[in-house]
Parts: C-alpha cells; structure tokens; sequence
C-alpha cells in the first residue's frame, strides 16, 4: 500500500469519526433539552417581579393583656359565708349568669325592711282613707288629712328605696345573695373559696370577667429601637403555645414613658381573638414590620431556592426556556425577600413549585 492511500485511509477514518461524534453529541442536546409538561405549569405559579419599599422588622418580647376597658371586676356588695360557687377560673360565662351564692344576714335584713315598707305603706293609706271619712262626717280637721298622706308619702319614699337597693344588689327573698357576672366573658381571676367568711368592705375583687374576643399584646421597645416605632405599623405575635401561628396586628398606642428600670418604652397592639385562642398573661414575641424608605426588587420566600450554600430563583422566559439565576439576598421578612443582585424589575419568575423545575433542570 502506497503512502498516499495510507493518508487517504487515515483522513477519511477521521472524518467518518468527527461526523459520529457529532451526531452523538447532537442527539444528546436533544435528549437532555428541558420544556415544562402543560401539567407541571398549571402546579406552578408565575409572577412578575418589582420594585418595593424594603421592610425590617424589631422583635420584642411582652405578654398578652384584656383591654382594659373590656375587663369587669366583681366586689362583695354583701358579707356572709359562700355556700356555693357554680364556676371555675377560666370558665365562660354569659351576663346575669351566677357565680356564687353568699347566705348573708344583711339580706336578711334588707328582707324584714322591705316587709316593714310594704306594711307601713298598707297601713298609711288606711289610715290617709279613715282620715278622709272622719273629715267628711266632720268628726276631724283637714290638719288631720295632710298628716295621713304625709304619712303616706314617707311611707312609699321608704319602699321606694327598698326596691332600689333590691334592684340595684338583685336580691331575691331569703337570706341568700347571687354574685352574677357583669358581662359575657371569661373568669381570669377569682379569688373566694367555698365556706369563707367574706366582708362587705374587702378591697380585692373576688371575680376578674374579661371580654377577650380582642386582646391586647403589650410589648417593650428597647430605648435605642424607639425611633423605629410609629403608631399603625404592621405587627406579627407568636406564642409559645401556637409556634408556627402568627397573630397579625397593628400598633395601636405607644406609651410615651420610659421605665425608669428597664430603660424601656411600652407599646400596645390590638389583635383580634375570635377562636379565643390567645389568653391573658402569655408571654409573646412581637415582630414590628417598619420601613427603611428604600426599593429593592421583591419576590415571594417561595421562590428562592437555596442549594450549594447559594440562592436561586427560576426565572421564566417561555415553555422552553427556564433559566436557574444566581441571586444575592438583602433580607427576609415573612413571606417577601428583598434581593440585592440577581434580577431586573419586570422579569417573569416561577413563585410557586419552583424546586421542581430546579431539581429537573439541574440534578
């Protein structure tokens, strides 16, 4: 075999090769080329992306209060020995309910003169109609007649205020005295025992009822954090109870004192409590959202990825063409994150089941 046919062999072996292993490097593009499924896009969610003022947020601790206003402290009107209680601390209980019973010797009395009243006034208009008789058979003088309902008069001013007290203490006949609620709430303090003796003047509430269908979280701001806070600022509770519940909020009343002792300064926020679900006297950690007047791009927590110790999000440009973006984050608060570099206002991203399409794409 000459030399010549010998390169000729060799050059078209090279060639025949090259072609193969194009042709093999091309199938494989093909085969590893990337287009989202009509079902993997309707699981997916897509937003654009834009610029937002960026939030920070302090957190502080406090505890969960009553309001004030909504808080009714019940007092003996009346001494004498509790014979029965009819609730327990922490119970619900509905306006004009009863919550104990007090046999009580001032009720008693109150009894026999409400009889006295209701007699003297009977026996005061028989005498004003006896008086009235004599007088027209002239047997006494009209002084006699002005004395009677005189008589009358004071009798019924008695009475009179006989019913006013039974209204007032809602007494019923006999010795005994119901201590009813106030208001539709819950018991948070109570403070009277079956068989004690209690006294008329005692100091102390003997039942706390609260109204906690609202509910306050009084929280404590650090001097240095103070000129963070404003009145209306979107607040977050969390409690040790509920972890991953978060109670939404705002600032309603910040207390211009600072403790002389903590160095701190109290805060008020309101939060609804319909399932009831918050109690008085818990401790909570309160998130204040507050602006740093400044834009960065914003995108949902749920798009971000983070894999290889870095961030990612999938930026969506068509059915076929979904690029995984290195981004850098400035900060996460809630369900929003601020990135700092990676994308451009107006760019389309995968918000919602993004990891599926990254796990797809690169693994």
């Amino acid at each position: 075999m000459t030399l010549f046919k010998t390169y000729t062999i060799c050059l078209l072996a090279s060639c025949a090769f090259m072609i193969s292993s194009c042709s093999s490097h091309n199938e494989d593009e093909t085969e590893t080329a990337f287009s989202m499924s009509d079902t993997m896009m309707k699981r997916c969610q897509f937003q654009k992306v834009k610029m937002e003022t960026v939030r920070d947020e302090i957190r502080l601790f406090g505890k969960i209060a009553a309001p004030n206003n909504k808080v009714a402290q019940v007092f003996p009107i009346v001494g004498g020995e509790v014979v029965k209680i009819n609730v327990e601390l922490g119970d619900y209980v509905k306006q004009g309910e009863v919550l104990a019973v007090i046999q009580s010797t001032e009720v008693a009395t109150f009894q026999k003169e409400l009889i006295d009243a209701k007699s003297d006034v009977a026996l005061a208009e028989k005498n004003l109609m006896v008086a009235k008789d004599m007088f027209e058979g002239k047997l006494n003088s009209e002084k006699d007649v002005i004395a009677a309902k005189l008589e009358l008069d004071r009798a019924k001013s008695e009475l009179s205020r006989m019913n006013e007290i039974y209204a007032i203490y809602k007494l019923n006949s006999g010795s005994t005295f119901n201590i009813v609620s106030p208001i539709n709430g819950f018991v948070v303090e109570m403070q009277i025992n079956i068989n004690e003796q209690i006294r008329s003047d005692k100091n102390e509430p003997i039942f706390s009822i609260a109204e906690i269908e609202e509910v306050w979280a009084l929280a404590y701001v650090n001097e240095s954090d103070i000129s963070k806070i404003e009145p209306g600022y979107n607040v977050r509770v969390r409690t040790l109870a509920f972890p991953d519940t978060a109670f939404i909020g705002r600032i309603d009343k910040i207390f211009n004192v600072i403790d002389p002792v903590t160095r701190a300064m109290k805060i008020c926020v309101k939060i609804p409590n319909k399932d009831f679900k918050l109690k008085p006297e818990m401790s909570c950690k309160v998130s204040v959202e507050f602006s740093e007047h400044e834009k960065m791009i914003a995108v949902p927590s749920s798009s971000v990825i983070f894999d290889k110790s870095k961030y990612w999000v999938m930026v969506f440009k068509s059915q076929h063409e979904i690029e995984t973006r290195k981004v850098e984050i400035y900060s996460q608060i809630g369900e929003t994150t601020y990135i700092k570099k990676g994308l451009t206002e107006g760019e389309t991203i995968i918000s919602q089941n993004g990891l599926l399409i990254y796990d797809a794409l690169n693994d």
